[in-house]
């Protein structure tokens, strides 16, 4: 691509929006199928992890991207790769490295670790977990490691609980029965802040010679039956799941409000008095969340903001002209242009497809004919939203 500068490319822009304006983006944006621990193992096959560390482990050309300014939504982090796409090039160039092609899937699972680096915590402190389960008066009730009572149950028999979702499940489902019992004996209940959780959650891991035979629960659930369940467990009523949703709501989505699966645990037991006494008021009854219906759950919160502001078709296509998309790239068969058909590009219908696709740019990666600079546009999050809407919306077209 080219930065536009202007020419009669007018009637071909009333064409194409005329085109796109009777386009909806109805397919699903966010797929399912994203694996981030697939993403993180391609992270390191596709020799991204030779120049770029994480939690400072890998090479020390690029930036740590653990510790970096996290992207807020997938359109972030396609734009900020498209926009350092050529000085990756080049680093690579110069080290002799093959700049690796992804397919859609690939892109996909690399998107989603990247952007779940956030959402995982790192190991916590199991001594410091040990001194909280006394602190917070866990030892009262619950046995671990031979130490504590007998009313709830053996902790170091329950591997499981190490997984945050999970351990959100149970604390949800039996925190009216343990608010109960610690009233009964007087004890004040626990409040968890910082990494206090992730602390009891590493002391518990340590402390359970016990192998989990079920599933962790430690990848979020499937999006489709998440929104089903913040609807049907009405959720919905109190919580937004996206600013526009409810103005009055508590917007779940909220990109300052984002947290990681332990913070996610943590607020869960730190709010449920308010919330049960929310749901009092409105005569919601208290429902009870498997470990499956809370990854579900905690999917659908994620794919919100994940996929948050979808772009918009008309706009994408201005955003394509200003950009000078069409100084290379033909549509239905326009001839002479030195580029692909976008019209006919194949992959481009998800999200992850278009980032492959942008990725895999013979442009960036080869330089034009004759060794002539090249100027290659940028993009904000937003245009990048609006240009991925656009390139979605010609698959739709076609017959």
């Amino acid at each position: 691509m080219r930065r536009w500068r202007g020419g009669g490319a007018t009637s071909l822009t009333i064409v194409i929006l005329a085109t796109t304006a009777v386009v909806s983006s109805a397919q699903p944006l966010f797929s399912s199928g994203q694996d981030p621990i697939a993403g993180a193992r391609l992270f390191t096959e596709k020799g991204c992890a030779g120049c770029h560390t994480v939690d400072g482990k890998g090479g020390g050309v690029g930036p740590d991207l653990s510790r970096t300014t996290r992207p807020r939504t997938f359109y972030d982090l396609a734009a900020a790769l498209w926009n350092h796409a050529p000085q990756m090039a080049s680093a690579m160039k110069r080290a002799g490295v093959s700049r690796p092609q992804l397919s859609a899937r690939e892109s996909g699972d690399i998107a989603a670790y990247l952007f779940t680096l956030d959402y995982f915590d790192p190991p916590g402190n199991a001594d410091q977990g040990r001194h909280l389960f006394t602190e917070k008066r866990c030892v009262a009730c619950h046995r671990i490691g031979g130490r504590g009572g007998s009313e709830g149950p053996r902790l170091d028999s329950l591997k499981p609980y190490g997984s945050p979702i999970a351990l959100a499940s149970a604390m949800w489902n039996h925190g009216p029965s343990m608010a109960a019992a610690m009233a009964a004996k007087g004890i004040e209940r626990p409040t968890f802040k910082g990494t206090e959780m992730l602390d009891l959650i590493t002391y518990i891991n340590r402390a359970s010679p016990t192998l989990s035979t079920g599933p962790l629960y430690v990848l979020p659930g499937r999006i489709v039956e998440g929104a089903k369940a913040f609807t049907d467990h009405r959720c919905v009523e109190c919580h937004a799941p996206s600013a526009s949703t409810a103005r009055a709501a508590i917007d779940l989505a909220e990109r300052e409000a984002h947290k990681s699966l332990v913070d996610f645990a943590a607020t869960m037991w730190n709010k449920a008095p308010a919330m049960t006494d929310a749901m009092k008021t409105r005569g919601v009854t208290r429902p009870r969340l498997s470990p499956q219906t809370m990854a579900d759950i905690v999917a659908y919160l994620y794919s919100v903001r994940y996929f948050a502001d979808a772009g918009s078709p008309r706009n994408g296509v201005i955003v394509a002209q200003q950009k000078g998309c069409f100084n290379c790239h033909g549509l239905y068969g326009e001839r002479g242009k030195p580029a692909s058909d976008l019209a006919a590009a194949k992959g481009v219908g998800t999200p992850a497809g278009a980032l492959a696709a942008l990725w895999n740019h013979s442009f960036v990666s080869a330089g034009r004919a004759g060794n002539a600079p090249a100027i290659v546009p940028t993009f904000t999050a937003r245009e990048m939203a609006d240009l991925v809407a656009y390139l979605r919306s010609l698959t739709m077209a076609r017959p």
